[in-house]
């Protein structure tokens, strides 16, 4: 929310009041207490009439610090997000002279008595970030105030769709502002489709189905990291404006609607330990299970399909040695105009019990297409609306539109009730034999509602998708179990990477859009999500065959990966034979490397590191990383560069270090920009210095057991000093052994408790040897 004209001035109608000075400021347990006047007191007289905002430090956790920011304090109690991970006890608290201090952890935060207002945030004898004078601001609006938001466009589209802007009818807003540095950049706050370094940006969090071609988002998330060691969450569910260097160009304001502003400064010394301490207060990834890594292959959407079509597709799939581990059933597995009423349209799907079952017998998992409108003549209408399990409007009549679905109405997950009877429709899905639910929707929600439990409608925008994803991850979880249970979801916010796998959203079919779909993950990765996919081909449209292929590659080297379209198949032979053979040659790498993303995908459940990574977040230290945004790594030791040319060029930078050529074995000395040609067999696929990568010995399924006959890939190291490292590798069944790699000047020794047959390549001698006792020895 822009409320200033220039540096001097404010806009037309914004009234600012400012935390002038700090008055007092009072020692709690485990919090200060600030008085903050908004002028300076320099008489009794000075009091009178005027704004007081009350700043509140605290800490949740260790190296976290929560500030509040209060004008009235008498309102209505509107919770923010749920602090999963939050605690009691934490912080220690000193006032002295002029100052007062909360120190969490390596974390400190500094409150200066007297004028001008001054909150520094320091860690290990360096000044993160601080807010100062005029950061601190509470802003009244009256009713032809002409303030600027990155939300201007939704009046356009809430004339269309009965969903208005918030920005609308909000008479307050409480701001703060958090200083940058020379050099600083900010990264995160959801996934978002334009450049990943958001400096220069105005981005409002507020969920849109607004594709991946436009400044919205499905996924907004109210936090940000940057590069000097520290991230900013904003606890608030609803509409957050921020200003990242474009109001104030060296500072990132972020404004809410209302009486108060809560946020917390997360230090870390690295982007993980951000990241790790973050998904500590909100949540970590749930474990996904190992069948979800396989290729999913969907029906696409409006195409004509029946049993019948989906049996050749499959068949045709094994004919050609192109493994398969999931299909999913897109929209019209319901009858058109009753979506969601959970029922097969009998007319294509007579047997649906019969049909799971036969797939199982091929080894495949099921996935359905769900969403959570009820269509007015689906029979699920009736019975929602006379039980009160819909949103109604302020008049008690039910809120119902025609976009998407005919008279669809959409069930309050805040009414518990409610919940267990939209779960009880799905618990039929599970019992019929469907595995895995894709959660589409959930951006489109509308403003002036009541809901059952009395949340406000501005809140409740972007945090009901939380809600329904929620519903429907614990319907599998008491179905299948933890860590067999997977969604693939389209809309999420803060918390929402507890419940796995997300995807990219509307794409169209072309390298531009291959391209932004990316940049829309690696925001996601800074911003907590351990998993990701995206539509393989691009969603609307038809790619031609050189986009399907290249999106082949890229999508096969992402956590989860799936054929998707809108109204053509997405079948590789449908563009051409070598269509068939990237997917065959992506396919049977991605299962031969189940051990290693197996690995990674359990240290996002174990500490929030996420399977795809911006290349920042490996080499924090590297500045040539800053603004890379077409490519990342899989992982911790594999770096990928998606060609996003019809020619096949394309260019990357590779950090300091030795780097591998994973298809020909050739080394790179890094750092260094590389330029390549590569085919559509082909691409940058680099691996990191030092590595040693598991590698599985079936190329047919991504749930085997990875401990026999394992693979262990030494690659080169740039280091002549010798090394100790542990492997740990995990198998889908819980099963672990432990490797230790040791390396100097002479050999290479690796020793294993594992009593499977195992072996290590020693990639720059191109040699393997079989371990014989559980040890294996290279002389070098």
């Amino acid at each position: 929310m822009k409320f200033t004209d220039g540096f001097w001035q404010t806009r037309p109608g914004v009234t600012p009041l400012y935390a002038q000075e700090a008055f007092d400021i009072v020692a709690g347990e485990n919090s200060l207490v600030v008085s903050a006047p908004t002028r300076v007191i320099a008489t009794r007289g000075d009091t009178l009439n005027r704004p007081l905002l009350t700043v509140t430090l605290s800490s949740p956790l260790p190296d976290i610090v929560g500030v509040k920011i209060e004008h009235f304090q008498g309102g209505l109690d509107q919770p923010g997000f749920e602090l999963v991970g939050a605690e009691s006890g934490h912080g220690e608290v000193t006032v002295v002279d002029d100052r007062g201090s909360l120190t969490s952890g390596s974390l400190t935060a500094t409150v200066t008595r007297g004028a001008p207002w001054d909150l520094t945030f320091s860690a290990d004898g360096r000044v993160l970030t601080s807010s100062g004078a005029k950061s601190v601001g509470y802003m009244e609006l009256s009713g032809d105030a002409q303030v600027s938001t990155g939300l201007v466009g939704y009046a356009r589209i809430g004339a269309a769709t009965g969903i208005r802007s918030p920005v609308s009818a909000q008479p307050t807003y409480v701001h703060e502002q958090l200083s940058l540095g020379v050099g600083e950049l900010v990264y995160g706050l959801g996934e978002r489709f334009g450049p990943v370094v958001k400096n220069g940006q105005v981005v409002d969090i507020w969920n849109a189905d607004g594709g991946t071609s436009s400044e919205q988002a499905y996924k907004n998330v109210p936090f940000y990291l940057t590069n000097r060691g520290y991230g900013v969450f904003v606890n608030y569910q609803g509409h957050v404006s921020y200003e990242v260097g474009s109001e104030s160009v060296e500072r990132v304001q972020f404004s809410v609607p209302g009486e108060s502003l809560e946020y917390f400064v997360i230090y870390g010394a690295t982007p993980k330990e951000i990241l790790e301490r973050y998904t500590a207060l909100t949540g970590r990834p749930a474990q996904v299970p190992a069948w979800s890594y396989g290729l999913w292959l969907t029906t696409s959407f409006t195409t004509n399909y029946d049993e019948e079509t989906v049996t050749g597709f499959i068949d045709a799939m094994a004919e050609r040695e192109l493994p398969l581990s999931v299909f999913h059933f897109d929209c019209f597995w319901m009858r058109e105009f009753n979506w969601s009423d959970f029922e097969w349209d009998t007319r294509v799907f007579p047997d649906p019990e019969g049909m799971l079952a036969r797939l199982h017998e091929k080894n495949l998992h099921v996935c359905v297409w769900i969403n959570p409108y009820i269509a007015q003549r689906s029979q699920l209408f009736a019975e929602g609306k006379a039980l009160g399990y819909f949103v109604m409007r302020p008049d008690g009549s039910v809120w119902q539109w025609d976009l998407w679905q005919a008279g669809m109405a959409l069930v309050d997950f805040t009414n518990p009730d409610a919940t267990a009877w939209y779960q009880s429709k799905l618990r039929v899905l599970l019992d019929q034999g469907v595995d895995a639910f894709k959660t589409d929707f959930g951006e489109r929600i509308p403003l002036e509602v009541d809901y059952f439990d009395g949340s406000a409608p501005e809140r409740m925008h972007n945090h009901y998708t939380h809600l329904y994803n929620q519903a429907v991850f614990e319907v599998l979880q008491d179905a299948r179990g933890e860590g067999d249970a997977v969604l693939f979801a389209r809309s999420a916010t803060a918390g929402g990477q507890q419940m796995p796998v997300h995807w990219g959203g509307d794409s169209t079919s072309s390298y531009e859009s291959m391209a932004e779909t990316l940049r829309g993950g690696l925001s996601l990765a800074f911003s907590g999500f351990g998993f990701w996919s995206h539509d393989i081909g691009g969603f609307e449209g038809t790619p031609d065959a050189g986009v399907f292929k290249r999106w082949t590659a890229f999508g096969l080297l992402s956590s989860h990966s799936r054929f998707h379209g809108s109204d053509s198949y997405r079948v590789p032979w449908v563009f051409d034979e070598e269509a068939v053979d990237v997917t065959r040659v992506f396919t049977k790498l991605k299962l031969a490397l189940m051990p290693y993303l197996y690995a990674a995908g359990l240290e996002a459940t174990a500490v929030g590191t996420p399977v795809l990574r911006p290349t920042q977040l490996e080499f924090p230290s590297d500045p040539g990383t800053g603004h890379l945004e077409a490519q990342y790594l899989l992982g911790a030791e594999l770096l990928v560069a998606p060609v996003f040319t019809a020619g096949g060029s394309v260019e990357f930078y590779l950090p300091a270090g030795t780097w591998t050529n994973y298809f020909t074995g050739e080394t790179v000395a890094g750092p260094v920009w590389r330029s390549e040609q590569h085919g559509y067999l082909t691409l940058p696929l680099y691996v990191r210095d030092g590595a040693v990568l598991p590698v599985g010995a079936r190329t047919d399924r991504p749930d085997y057991d990875y401990l026999d006959r394992l693979t262990l890939e030494l690659y080169p190291s740039s280091s002549a000093e010798q090394a100790t490292r542990e492997l740990v590798v995990t198998n889908p069944d819980g099963t672990t052994a432990q490797f230790l790699i040791e390396r100097s000047s002479e050999q290479l020794r690796v020793t294993s408790s594992s009593d499977r047959p195992w072996s290590i390549k020693v990639v720059e001698h191109g040699q393997v040897i079989e371990a014989v006792n559980g040890e294996a020895v290279f002389s070098l």
